[in-house]
């Protein structure tokens, strides 16, 4: 039987306006989650959250959009599931909780609190250096006790991202 808390859970966050290059590189690590049979979390917006979502439906990925306003309707067209909050920006807490790790895009001040939350909650963070902005700032950076492992590409983060999110809980078991 298809248990879904056997499936890892990545959380891809970003800038919700991004330059091309951090979309492109988005896509692909949305394909990839989805090939590796991982599900997809993000702020279900625009930006590199709708780049990786769409990556993801390419291939057939499940893709689920936390939302900081009140209404499915908000989300871009590649979220299957739709979770509206009604919390604004402190949706990000539930964004980076929902995943089992958490690989940075680009991003800018949002993109940072969202980082800060993952590391406070032990989430794995790996942040794709070669996207620019808070990826680029932190990869490879320790934070306090946590550190923010680097990638330099969208193969690199993917397999970091799961082989941290099953090492971790292996911890937990």
């Amino acid at each position: 039987m298809f248990r879904s808390s056997s499936k890892i859970y990545v959380t891809v966050i970003g800038g919700s306006r991004a330059d091309e290059r951090a979309l492109l590189v988005a896509e692909e690590v949305g394909r990839l989650v989805a090939e590796h049979g991982g599900i997809l979390v993000t702020g279900g917006k625009g930006g590199v959250m709708e780049a990786a979502c769409r990556g993801a439906k390419e291939v057939g990925g499940l893709t689920v959009g936390i939302l900081p306003g009140e209404s499915r309707e908000e989300a871009n067209p590649y979220i299957d599931v739709a979770l509206p909050t009604g919390l604004g920006n402190a949706r990000n807490a539930l964004t980076v909780l929902a995943g089992d790790s958490v690989i940075v895009i680009g991003g800018g001040a949002g993109t940072l609190s969202e980082v800060g939350l993952a590391l406070a909650y032990g989430k794995p963070v790996v942040a794709l250096r070669t996207s620019g902005g808070v990826a680029e700032l932190l990869a490879g950076k320790r934070v306090g006790p946590y550190i923010v492992e680097s990638a330099d590409a969208p193969e690199e983060a993917v397999s970091k991202a799961f082989e941290l999110a099953l090492r971790a809980r292996k911890t937990l078991s």
